[in-house]
């Protein structure tokens, strides 16, 4: 009769021990850092996302770019992971909204004056030095019109 007690008291202890190890692994600081896009594009083109502590538990993101006619620009925002739309610098009438899918990815919500216009699934590899961004863009009406992927790789 003892088996039973301890086969349940295994059971639970593995499953917060798994908890604990999810709840870790969405431990935003895996991803600060500077990490550099991979690009095809002639010189000078560049796109660099700067990931950094914010708030408690957040991060704020920078994307600081220059296209192959020279050009720069540079956007950004904070997120707690939590969903929550806020304020993007840099455009306007943009906000994002970032949440966790699980312990390496995250679901990224873009939103120009009020209507989702793009999602980004944002997965961070296993040795923490690649991150892979698929973009789905989308009409008013929510239908897809374009797919598109990007490799990020960590400089920093």
């Amino acid at each position: 009769m003892i088996k039973r007690p301890l086969i349940i008291g295994a059971a639970l202890v593995a499953t917060a021990a798994f908890m604990v190890a999810e709840a870790s692994a969405q431990d935003p600081s895996t991803r600060f850092g500077q990490w550099k896009m991979d690009s095809d594009a002639p010189a000078p083109a560049i796109n660099i996302m700067t990931y950094e502590p914010w708030g408690d538990g957040g991060m704020s993101i920078t994307v600081a770019a220059t296209n192959s006619q020279g050009q720069d620009s540079e956007w950004g925002y904070d997120t707690m992971f939590d969903g929550e739309f806020r304020s993007v610098w840099g455009q306007d009438n943009a906000e994002t909204a970032v949440e966790w899918v699980n312990a390496s990815t995250t679901r990224i919500s873009n939103s120009r004056n009020g209507r989702v216009t793009q999602v980004i699934i944002n997965v961070l590899s296993e040795d923490g030095n690649t991150i892979e961004n698929d973009y789905v863009r989308m009409d008013e009406n929510g239908k897809i019109t374009g797919v598109g992927h990007a490799t990020y790789r960590r400089i920093q």
